[in-house]
Order: C-alpha cells, then structure tokens, then sequence
C-alpha cells in the first residue's frame, strides 16, 4: 500500500509544504514529506515556506513554520511508494528525473477532474488563498483514497 507519499512543486516553499501538512494532518498514521523540481536551481534548498504560505497553512489550522525547501533528488523519489505534484508538467519532469519513478507518480488534483494547482509564489496573498483551498481540497480527495 501507499505508506510513504512525496508531494512535490518546483520550489518546495509554497504548494508542496502546503500538501505536506494538509495530508500529514489527515493520515497520521503514513509518512509524509515534500521536495521541490527545481529547488537547488533556485537557490531555495534549505528556505521557509513562503509567508503568504505559511500566513494562509496557519489560518487553516496547519503549522508550516519549521519546513526546510529540499531537492527532489533520485535517492529521495525511490524512498516513497507515491509522488504527488502540483501540474501536469511536473509528471515530466519527475520522469526526466527519475524514469522509474513514472508508474508511482500521480497529480495532487488527481481526484479534482486531473487539475493543476497552479504556482502563487509572487503573487497576490488572494491567490495563495484560492491555492491553498485546491490543495485542501485535493488532499482529502486523496486522504479518502489512502
């Protein structure tokens, strides 16, 4: 069974740590972590969540203070029995990454009509809002399924 899920975005500050908690909160019992595409590109490896992120997780009963951005590495992705990502295109990318990872990885909107969560990082905090509900959303979708 899935006992070990990965959620996975580009950077690992916003969407990512968001799902994280959100799925940690509603399956205790599995484990749960989260790790960005393009962390290390970005120079994020080892950041906070985004503010706005953290600001919305906390209004939503959820602690995202002490997440850390890492790199979703080949080692990493073998470690879990699901990945999790945020759009379409990181199933690509995951896959360029880890080709044999492909079968194990799934969309976090999977059960909303296969939908993206689209990026709100520098963006509106009213984004973050719209993003964290689909996050929300999804997870227990996905909660549901697990």
């Amino acid at each position: 069974m899935f006992n070990k899920v990965l959620v996975v975005c580009v950077g690992n500050i916003c969407r990512s740590p968001s799902g994280e908690a959100a799925l940690k909160q509603l399956l205790p019992n599995k484990h749960i972590a989260s790790a960005g595409i393009a962390s290390e590109k970005s120079g994020l490896v080892g950041k906070p969540a985004d503010s706005n992120a953290v600001e919305v997780a906390a209004e939503n009963g959820l602690d995202i203070t002490q997440h850390k951005s890492q790199q979703l590495t080949r080692e990493l992705a073998q470690q879990y029995d699901l990945i999790l990502v945020m759009e379409k295109g990181h199933l690509s990318a995951v896959t360029e990454m880890v080709p044999e990872a492909r079968g194990k990885t799934m969309l976090f909107g999977h059960w909303e009509g296969q939908k993206d969560i689209p990026d709100p990082y520098r963006q509106s905090r009213e984004m973050f809002e719209i993003v964290y509900k689909k996050i929300n959303e999804s997870a227990i979708s996905w909660a549901k399924k697990l």
